[in-house]
């Protein structure tokens, strides 16, 4: 399924455009401090969605901007690692889970 436009950031990874977005129902949890994922697509050729697990904790009191709890370098790195993983964003395919927490 293809990221909606509204919502989303672009973001530029070696020469390649994608989006990007952050919000609430990437939250792996549905309650207080739960950990924080990110979808990217690219923004030409939507097709696989790559789903990113920080490991970061989210409080939801106050709640956070998106675009400030995950910052376009962590984005682009994110990006790097799925596709040196094996993600191939233009194939079809179900969501390409990577799972970037510590320990």
């Amino acid at each position: 399924m293809a990221l909606p436009k509204k919502g989303s950031r672009r973001i530029v990874v070696d020469g390649v455009e994608y989006r990007r977005r952050v919000g609430r129902k990437h939250l792996c949890c549905d309650f207080e401090g739960g950990t924080l994922r990110y979808v990217a697509e690219e923004a030409a050729r939507p097709g696989t969605t790559l789903v990113v697990e920080t490991g970061r904790r989210v409080f939801l009191d106050p709640a956070p901007v998106p675009d400030q709890l995950v910052l376009p370098g962590e984005v682009a790195a994110g990006i790097r690692a799925a596709r040196s993983r094996g993600w191939t964003p233009a194939a079809q395919g179900s969501p390409f889970e990577l799972d970037l927490s510590a320990g």
